[in-house]
Formats: structure tokens, sequence, C-alpha cells
């Protein structure tokens, strides 16, 4: 027989309200048997094999998976926003710029976890959505309706020579800030680039992060054209296994022209370590190593105040 009890543990404030989480406790055995309370941020970079392919994942996206996701999480997750990608500038390929969209989500709570594996519905998420990604081949499928057995079987698709689907969570603040604090709305519209970095392999973190530092931090935090400059680290990737990154940043331009002066045509002031992937900035393989977005700093689709059904047109 097991006896079970109530535990309310305090976690401090977040909008001035206290946060108490409440834990079941099985006395017989001491262990917990509830969530894991955890603020986090996860960036998801959404790409597409080919433009083509866009409709077809905006619909999927607008119907089915946007309301399913706020069905699931919001019990649990503050915030769920779409940020639509910029047209990639030139020569953003070598970048990894993904050209559909990033997806933000603010967690209070890690659903990774045991106790929140049994879903009362399985997502609808058919193979065909991650061939639009480029996640697989872009060749008909058997069935393109086929479902996967879980939303996080797709996320983990990608890797070898396709594009890895990258589900990566960081701090849910920014850990760094190299330039730009005290800038405000009144301070012009922003032309953002974030890109996540994975050294290469055989490379050291610490490797990296010398080469990160001494490098990419001075040549940015000191360069005309950028705005602002933050960054985190990566505390874990749910996305596809070859999906490891390390790190995260976000630069600011005051439009795309001022991204391809600091980027490409200024670049070279930046050491090319001996473990480059590519003979220019940013010397990792694009979208493996470096994968990034443009896009703008307001929400496209604010999943919570804004998303009201698939609307159609009249």
């Amino acid at each position: 027989m097991h006896c079970y009890l109530l535990v309310s543990r305090e976690f401090g404030y977040i909008e001035h309200s206290k946060i108490s989480i409440t834990f079941i406790e099985d006395i017989t055995e001491g262990n917990p048997m509830a969530f894991e309370f955890k603020l986090m941020r996860s960036l998801i970079y959404v790409g597409l094999a080919k433009e083509e392919y866009r409709p077809k994942l905006m619909h999927w996206l607008y119907k089915h998976h946007v309301p399913e996701s706020i069905s699931k999480f919001s019990p649990y997750c503050m915030k769920y926003a779409f940020y639509q990608a910029y047209p990639t500038p030139p020569e953003g390929e070598r970048f990894g710029a993904r050209t559909m969209q990033l997806t933000e989500h603010y967690w209070i709570v890690d659903e990774h976890t045991p106790e929140m594996a049994n879903n009362i519905f399985n997502e609808y998420m058919p193979m065909d959505v991650l061939r639009w990604q480029g996640c697989i081949p872009d060749v008909d499928l058997d069935d393109p309706n086929e479902n996967l057995e879980s939303g996080d079987a797709g996320r983990a698709a990608g890797g070898g020579e396709f594009p890895p689907f990258i589900f990566s969570f960081i701090p849910i603040n920014w850990e760094e800030d190299f330039k730009g604090a005290g800038r405000t709305t009144e301070d012009d519209p922003n032309y953002r680039w974030q890109f996540l970095i994975q050294y290469p392999e055989g490379v050291s973190k610490e490797e990296g992060e010398k080469w990160f530092y001494d490098e990419v931090v001075q040549f940015f935090a000191n360069n005309e054209y950028v705005n602002r400059f933050v960054s985190s680290k990566v505390a874990i990737n749910y996305g596809a296994p070859t999906a490891q990154f390390d790190r995260v940043c976000e630069l600011w331009f005051e439009g795309e022209e001022e991204w391809y002066k600091a980027c490409v045509e200024m670049s070279d002031a930046i050491k090319k370590p001996e473990w480059a992937q590519q003979d220019k900035f940013p010397y990792l393989k694009p979208q493996h190593n470096i994968a990034s977005i443009f896009c703008g700093d307001v929400v496209t689709l604010d999943g919570y105040s804004q998303y009201h059904g698939y609307i159609t047109m009249r």
C-alpha cells in the first residue's frame, strides 16, 4: 500500500506572482512523482526544402499544429510565438539560413520527463511535413499522410546530408550582453540575425569558445554596423541527434545591407580557425554547425493572444 503527501515548494516570482509548484511524493518510496519546474526558452528553426512547399507547411502549421500545440501545452508554456523569416540575404546560404520561421516557446515545465510521456492525443505530423522542411529526402512517399508515432519522433529527424531538425533549449533570458544595452523600441526597427553554432567534431568546447570570445565577440562588439549583440550557451538539444548546438547568438542591424557589410565584406578580419569547415566566415558547415534565422523583432503570431482558428480569405 502506498501513502501520498502533497508537498508545496516555492520558486520565486514571475510578474509579481509567487510561483508554488505542488509535487506528489510517495512517502513509502520517498520519490517525487511529478514534473520538473524549469524556466527555459526553446528555439525551433524551421526551413524549407524549396519555396514550393511554403503554402503546404503554412497550411499544416496553422490548421493543425498551432491548435494542437495550444491544447497540449498552454497549462505549462507561458508564450508560444512565430517569427516569419525574412528573405535570405546575399550569401546567407553559407550561414545556414532557415527560410520558414523561428518558433519560440517559454516553458515553466520540462515536458521531456517520464511523467509527461502519456498524451491523450497524438500530434498530427505526417511524414510530408519533414519532407517539406528538407529533413528527409524530397521524394514522393508511399503514404504522405502516414502519421509519425509521435511529434518527438518527427523532431528527431534529419542529419547526415539533410538539415537536422533543430529544437534547442536555452536560458529564459540572455546570459551575456556584449553590445547595445539600453536600446529601446524608439531606436528604430531591428533586423535580427539569430544563429546557433555547434563546434566541429574533434574540437573541444574550450577551444571553440576561446575562438568565439577572442575573434567573434571582439569583431562584432566593435563593429559599427552592429546595434545589439547578446548570447547564451545552449542548455540542452531535443532535436535531431546531430543537432547538438553549443551556443546561440543574436545580433541586430539596421537592415540587410548593414548585415552584409559587417558579416560578408568586413568579416575577413575574423581569424580563420584551424578546424574551419569553409574558407570564409562563419567557417562552419551550413545547416549543421551553424544555422541562422533572419527576422524582425515583432512576432508574426503570438499563439495565445492572436490565434483564433484557421480563418481563411473570404
